[in-house]
């Protein structure tokens, strides 16, 4: 008989968890996902069509999310682990598929795999760990959470219009205050952060892989976009400048923060306290701004000269403000201090916004480029300054 946790990652000091290539396969489906997300903003430029997207969006981070953390927990190299891992991809294949159709033909199909990811995995991790009370008990209250939110996911599906948006946010609303108030249950009361035993630099190792995602999938519509026009100057320009962005935000998120902010988890007293409001709620504030600037490079690369109408403007100013404002906001909640030079970004972002009706859409795009370079050079300076010796 085995003395080993059932299908429990085993921790080692001074070593952390690895994230495993069966990990990696399962966010090849939130790459699809997130294409589907930005193609969707791309065909419904409205404000309707704004409220459809981000509340999918939080529905694919949240159904991702949730699975980051169960790994972290759990032994993706163990056979059941991997085998709920291929099911949930194929559900999450489904939900991703459904996407489009979301708030038309397709709702109950999407309200369907929606729930079956969160409740079937919630299922396989209470039965893997029965034998471990505080988890038990934990993915207990998080079960019944599950369960409210499912009624109303499956309720909403069968409305139509603005009803199935009400339903659906009032279902996201009750999952995302979940971890805020302690998944607090009738009878077994609520968890503390300090019961969530979080391996650290795992979670922000997966974390940063997502965003990882995001930006490949910017990558692809620019690409995607530049191949099926003509090749003139001002195309391959907005195209430049669209990949110069990408590449911009790679440098503000990974040049010194991300592996910074997984060595203080991996240090702090309190890691499950961090881990839930620097990767569980705010990380997704970067992603969606990498999302907003890719529809936004799209529209630029189509129509890059003339003057900027307000949706062009209003993505290309504020997806990389969105990002920006969720690095800082993450930055924060790891580090407990407010970066100035995002903040400075920021106000730039705000300058540029002010005179975008005066700018054609390529000058706007190279501008807001030019606002995230800056950013991402200070920030390396001043890492490169601290870390020089006296």
């Amino acid at each position: 008989m085995t003395n080993r946790r059932p299908l429990l990652r085993e921790r080692h000091a001074h070593e952390h968890a690895r994230v495993t290539y069966v990990e990696l396969f399962f966010d090849l489906v939130f790459v699809f996902a997130v294409t589907q997300l930005s193609h969707g903003l791309i065909a419904h430029p409205t404000g309707l069509g704004v409220l459809h997207t981000g509340l999918l969006l939080l529905a694919v981070w949240w159904a991702w999310v949730y699975t980051a953390w169960v790994t972290n927990w759990m032994d993706p190299e163990r056979t059941p682990v991997r085998i709920m891992l291929f099911v949930m991809m194929a559900a999450a294949l489904v939900l991703a598929a459904a996407i489009p159709d979301a708030f038309e033909g397709r709702g109950l199909v999407f309200a369907c795999a929606y729930v079956f990811i969160q409740v079937g995995r919630t299922l396989f991790f209470l039965v893997g760990v029965w034998r471990e009370p505080a988890h038990r008990v934990n993915f207990v209250r998080i079960l019944s959470w599950f369960v409210v939110s499912a009624v109303l996911w499956i309720a909403g599906a069968f409305q139509q219009g603005e009803a199935r948006l009400l339903v659906w946010a009032v279902a996201m609303a009750i999952e995302y205050a979940a971890p805020a108030m302690g998944y607090w249950t009738p009878g077994i009361g609520r968890s503390n952060a300090t019961d969530w035993s979080v391996e650290g630099a795992h979670l922000a190792e997966r974390c940063a892989l997502f965003t990882i995602i995001a930006l490949g999938e910017s990558i692809i519509v620019a690409g995607a976009t530049v191949v099926g026009l003509p090749w003139s100057a001002e195309v391959i320009a907005a195209f430049a400048s669209a990949v110069v962005c990408s590449i911009a935000m790679w440098w503000i998120y990974f040049s010194a923060t991300a592996e910074a902010a997984s060595e203080a988890i991996a240090h702090s007293a309190n890691p499950g306290a961090i881990a839930r409001v620097a990767y569980t709620y705010s990380h997704l504030l970067p992603v969606a701004g990498i999302i907003v600037t890719a529809v936004g490079d799209e529209w630029v690369i189509h129509h890059p000269l003339g003057h900027a109408d307000f949706k062009t403007a209003a993505a290309v100013i504020g997806g990389p403000a969105l990002f920006l404002f969720g690095s800082l906001v993450f930055k924060l909640a790891v580090f407990r201090r407010w970066s100035p030079t995002r903040i400075s970004g920021l106000a730039l972002l705000a300058v540029l916004a002010l005179a975008a009706g005066y700018l054609s859409p390529l000058v706007l795009s190279v501008l807001t480029t030019l606002v995230l370079v800056l950013v991402g050079g200070w920030e390396t300076a001043l890492s490169a300054r601290q870390k020089a010796p006296a």
